[in-house]
């Protein structure tokens, strides 16, 4: 399985990332990559980039060393209710925008109600492309429910690469959302999660945990970039 998009990765904007935007395309290029999303956090983050960051997006080139460069968010779950830390206003200037669960910005609960309650009201969202790591243990759901809902709304389920080395436990969560996502055929989206440009593209375990229960190419979209222009144009159809 060759994937030739990153949707998910941090630049020295994040605040605790260590390269420049134009370091990850670089190496985004040298690794093959046809597309990167620049996903860096949203300001409930510490050390995240004010909300005035991700609109002044827009003055990037579209293609950078190469690189079709998306221009996108991480947005922080900031309450149970599904809030987010960056308003309509700002997220519907962006090309993808992901949002997920952090422990600095709001507590770890064992509530699988509440924290799944959370996640489908973020699905829900128009104006959200993606649920950033939701096999996080620290989070646990009902992963049918989540699954569902992703389904209901054309929305996309990670496969966080980065959570199986700095989320132990997770691993278990992404095999068994990666099997609800293949029974339904809904599609799902690997990120590296890369908070340097060494990390770009990396996806030694996403891969795995896919070929683990027999996930079908034809519905991971990092494998095509027509796979994502027709996923974005979906979204601009909607008026997003």
């Amino acid at each position: 399985m060759k994937l030739v998009i990153d949707t998910h990765t941090h630049t020295i904007a994040s605040g605790h990332a260590f390269s420049t935007i134009q370091e990850m395309a670089a190496a985004a290029a040298a690794k093959g990559l046809r597309m990167i999303a620049t996903t860096d956090h949203g300001p409930a983050m510490e050390g995240a980039p004010i909300a005035m960051f991700f609109s002044a997006l827009l003055m990037l080139p579209d293609v950078i060393s190469g690189v079709r460069v998306l221009r996108g968010v991480e947005a922080n779950i900031t309450d149970y209710d599904g809030g987010l830390d960056l308003p309509p206003r700002i997220l519907r200037l962006l090309d993808f925008v992901i949002a997920g669960f952090h422990e600095v910005v709001l507590p770890p609960s064992n509530d699988m109600a509440k924290n799944t309650d959370a996640l489908i009201k973020v699905i829900a969202n128009p104006y959200v492309d993606a649920i950033s790591h939701p096999g996080n243990p620290g989070y646990p759901i009902d992963i049918p429910a989540v699954t569902r809902a992703a389904g209901e709304h054309g929305k996309l389920l990670e496969i966080n690469n980065n959570s199986a080395v700095v989320r132990i436990g997770s691993e278990e969560n992404c095999r068994r959302i990666a099997a609800a996502c293949r029974d339904l055929e809904i599609p799902v989206v690997c990120g590296s999660d890369a908070h340097t440009s060494f990390n770009v593209g990396s996806f030694t375990h996403s891969i795995n945990i896919l070929k683990g229960v027999n996930f079908p190419e034809k519905l991971v979209l990092n494998t095509s970039v027509r796979k994502m222009a027709k996923f974005l144009e979906d979204k601009r159809k909607r008026g997003l």
